[in-house]
């Protein structure tokens, strides 16, 4: 599961990564962060289950802090958003490259509207960032139809004079911009067309369907940043407006970096996602660190709730692609062989079964099924049991 962080210049995209990724205690290295220097490790935030049983988990990867387990995650930094990416302009082809591995995007972009679509500053107001919104779009848009109409004329007539599945070899046709014979199959009358006759369908008609592949293949959350700078929270209430479709959630990249960093020196205690810090020591602190401090507090946290950017990656997760944290457990302990609590969890699809959850635990774990047991209730679950979130099960299996 890969999150891909996409925005315009100046629009806050690096902050956020930055902030999103700056964890609040040392964590053991993390293999997907030795791959390419844009890929970077985030966390979402659950309550750690180990608390229920009086413990603390002792999690393998990702950290526990003041009672909230943080799940780690991989996310990637998008390459710079240029117009007309799509052709490979400035660093487009970076970008698409980067795009094509993401599951889901996180779009951040400018609420303050203080920047233009160059990313050059023009005054708080300046910009619509609905713009952001709909550049976005366009680009991913013609992306999408410049896959489509790659030899389409060719392609559509084999399909409709030899009468092949369209949805079958379309899906085979797009499998690497994540599309399947599924997602095909949705998107076409989705697109309002007729897939007896393909090769009649006109070019407006492979831009529907590329507009609505795009929706299905690469999923997005606005993340609304800069919330801080008079005037944004209007402009956010204009973006859920204006797009319905979307989660949209506001946020202070900036004021979240300033935060976690604090932490790191122990000027604070702050747990990511939360609506208040502790200053730790307050004659560390100079006066415009103070200033700037109780600025975060009173123009974001106390307004927002929080800083956004941890609602960002767990709505991402939890909302747009409906994961659900599942743990491997065991009724008389929770403990691994090497007395670790609950070490591991697992992100796992929103309609997981529990032999779906054998089968990621180990391929012979679901082969040789027998039972799961719900180590909360200690009642046995059946191979067709569809999981909640937060569950500790174990799992069961023939020798």
């Amino acid at each position: 599961m890969l999150f891909g962080i996409v925005g315009k210049p100046s629009c806050g995209k690096s902050t956020f990564f930055k902030a999103a990724t700056l964890s609040e205690v040392e964590i053991a290295s993390y293999p997907f962060t030795t791959i390419k220097p844009n890929h970077a490790v985030g966390f979402v935030k659950v309550r750690d289950p180990a608390g229920d049983f009086g413990k603390v988990s002792s999690p393998r990867m990702g950290y526990v802090l003041d009672g909230w387990r943080f799940v780690p995650i991989d996310l990637i930094d998008v390459a710079g958003l240029v117009p007309d990416a799509h052709k490979g302009e400035g660093m487009g082809l970076q970008f698409l490259s980067d795009l094509n591995q993401a599951d889901a995007l996180i779009h951040v972009i400018d609420a303050s509207g203080s920047t233009n679509a160059k990313g050059e500053l023009v005054g708080a107001g300046g910009y619509d960032p609905l713009e952001d919104v709909r550049f976005l779009e366009r680009e991913l848009d013609h992306w999408y139809l410049s896959v489509l109409e790659k030899g389409w004329d060719k392609f559509a007539r084999g399909v409709q004079q030899s009468h092949q599945d369209l949805n079958k070899a379309l899906g085979k046709q797009l499998s690497g911009l994540g599309a399947d014979e599924e997602v095909v199959k949705l998107a076409i009358p989705a697109a309002g067309l007729d897939p007896a006759v393909p090769l009649s369908w006109s070019a407006s008609s492979l831009m529907a369907l590329a507009r609505e592949l795009r929706r299905r293949t690469k999923p997005m959350l606005i993340a609304a940043n800069k919330v801080d700078v008079p005037g944004a929270k209007e402009q956010v209430d204009r973006i859920v407006h204006a797009f319905p479709e979307y989660r949209v959630v506001p946020c202070s990249a900036e004021s979240e970096l300033a935060l976690r960093e604090a932490g790191r020196l122990g000027l604070i205690t702050y747990v990511p996602g939360e609506a208040t810090f502790a200053l730790a020591d307050a004659s560390r602190l100079s006066e415009k660190q103070q200033a700037g401090l109780e600025f975060i507090r009173s123009a974001v946290l106390e307004r927002f709730g929080s800083t956004g950017v941890q609602a960002v990656l767990n709505d991402a997760v939890f909302g747009l692609l409906g994961r659900k944290a599942i743990y491997p457990g065991g009724v008389s302990k929770l403990e691994d062989s090497e007395g670790r609590v609950i070490p591991d969890c697992f992100l796992m699809e929103k309609d997981a079964t529990a032999l779906d959850f054998a089968f990621r635990l180990h391929t012979d774990f679901g082969k040789n099924f027998i039972k799961a047991v719900n180590v909360r209730t200690k009642l046995p679950v059946g191979k067709d049991h569809v999981l909640a979130d937060g569950d500790i099960i174990e799992i069961m299996a023939r020798k």
